[in-house]
C-alpha cells in the first residue's frame, strides 16, 4: 500500500515539474514577447474560446512549449500557426485565415450592411413612391 501511495506521488510531482516546464521563457526578450503574441492568437483545443496563454490545461501547456521551442529554433510566427493549423485545424487559429471555407465568415459583416443599406434605400423609395400619389392636404 505504501509503494502504490509512494508512486502516484512520484507521477503527480512528475506531471506537475513537466507542466511548470513547459512554461519556462525563453531567454531571449523579444523572442519571449513573439511567444506570448503567439499565445493569444492560438485558441486551446480544450477549452472553447480562450487563447492558449490564458489555459491552465495541460495541453495548452504543451502548445506553449512547442511555440517556445520553434521560436528557439528560429522558426517565423506564420510557420508555426500553420504548423498548429495541419495538426489541430483552422479551429486553433483565433483569427482564421480567408480561404474556400471561411470566405463567408470573413465577408458576412460587409454582406449585412449590403443587405441593410439595401432594405433601407427601398424602405425610402417606398416612402417616396407613396407621398408622390397621396400628397398632403
Amino acid at each position: 500500500m505504501r509503494g502504490l501511495l509512494f508512486a502516484l506521488l512520484g507521477l503527480g510531482v512528475g506531471w506537475a515539474v513537466a507542466v511548470r516546464a513547459a512554461d519556462v521563457p525563453l531567454p531571449d526578450a523579444e523572442a519571449e514577447a513573439r511567444a506570448h503574441a503567439l499565445f493569444y492568437e492560438l485558441r486551446c483545443v480544450v477549452c472553447e474560446g480562450e487563447p492558449i496563454a490564458e489555459s491552465p490545461v495541460e495541453v495548452a501547456a504543451a502548445i506553449r512549449a512547442y511555440v517556445r521551442q520553434r521560436i528557439a529554433a528560429g522558426e517565423g510566427d506564420e510557420a508555426i500557426k500553420a504548423a498548429l493549423a495541419a495538426r489541430y485545424g483552422e479551429s486553433i487559429l483565433m483569427s482564421p485565415r480567408f480561404g474556400a471555407r471561411t470566405w463567408l465568415l470573413w465577408l458576412n459583416p460587409l454582406l449585412v450592411l449590403l443587405l441593410g443599406a439595401a432594405i433601407i434605400t427601398a424602405y425610402y423609395a417606398a416612402m417616396r413612391t407613396a407621398a408622390s400619389k397621396n400628397p398632403p392636404i
